[in-house]
């Protein structure tokens, strides 16, 4: 069902590295939770790239690395260069919604923390975003995720379902390119009975979030059967 919805082409303008795609990021997290220090300087820029927190996988970029992100980035529009009067050093913003026009904070926040920690369950999701959005609970998460792989110009994300080395639907961000399911693995780990009511919870947030996707995909189908008439 998943790969249906994510068989369009996906809406990201360009591919990004790895590296890019992790200053991206960082540059998301930092306008939502540090206003008073975005945009960013190069050398606040390498130690949000290299935290060893909130961070997957952890990376060790050096200035070099990360100017060169900066500017592929701002050759392609996803970064801007900002000149402030009487500033000694040249500051970074990002440009996430000059490219993917009409994104919420709740859309935002979701993509940042793809960007910046990898596959995720909406679980995982809604507990990490709390700094940059805070979802009332789990259906908003399957929701807002539903609309990334609804996009109207192609999907953002992808939806990578439960099956042999993966217990739990995960999420991943297209910024970097599709993935195959069978490259992102999470080993199966036996649990207690004393879980059971852990993997019921589990299995009710997959069928919702295998319904939000269902809905989105219908309402993109209607909205291309409009266009063509």
């Amino acid at each position: 069902m998943s790969d249906e919805i994510t068989s369009a082409s996906p809406a990201i303008p360009s591919i990004l590295s790895p590296e890019e795609a992790r200053v991206l990021g960082c540059l998301i997290e930092k306008e939502i939770t540090l206003p008073d220090y975005y945009p960013m300087t190069l050398n606040a820029l390498v130690s949000a790239c290299n935290q060893t927190t909130s961070r997957d996988p952890v990376m060790q970029l050096d200035d070099s690395t990360v100017q060169r992100a900066l500017d592929s980035m701002k050759s392609r529009g996803y970064v801007f260069q900002v000149t402030i009067v009487g500033a000694r050093v040249q500051k970074y913003r990002h440009n996430l919604k000059g490219k993917l026009p009409d994104l919420e904070r709740r859309q935002v926040a979701l993509l940042c923390m793809l960007l910046l920690r990898g596959a995720q369950t909406a679980g995982e999701l809604r507990q990490r975003t709390e700094r940059l959005h805070a979802f009332p609970d789990i259906e908003s998460v399957d929701n807002t995720l539903a609309e990334l792989i609804g996009y109207r110009d192609g999907p953002v994300i992808k939806c990578l379902p439960s099956g042999p080395g993966r217990r739990v639907a995960q999420y991943l961000h297209l910024f970097c390119g599709d993935v195959e399911p069978q490259a992102i693995a999470t080993p199966i780990v036996s649990t207690p009975a004393s879980s059971a009511a852990a993997l019921d919870d589990d299995w009710k947030t997959k069928i919702e979030a295998e319904m939000a996707m269902m809905k989105a995909q219908i309402s993109r189908l209607q909205e291309l059967v409009g266009t063509v008439r």
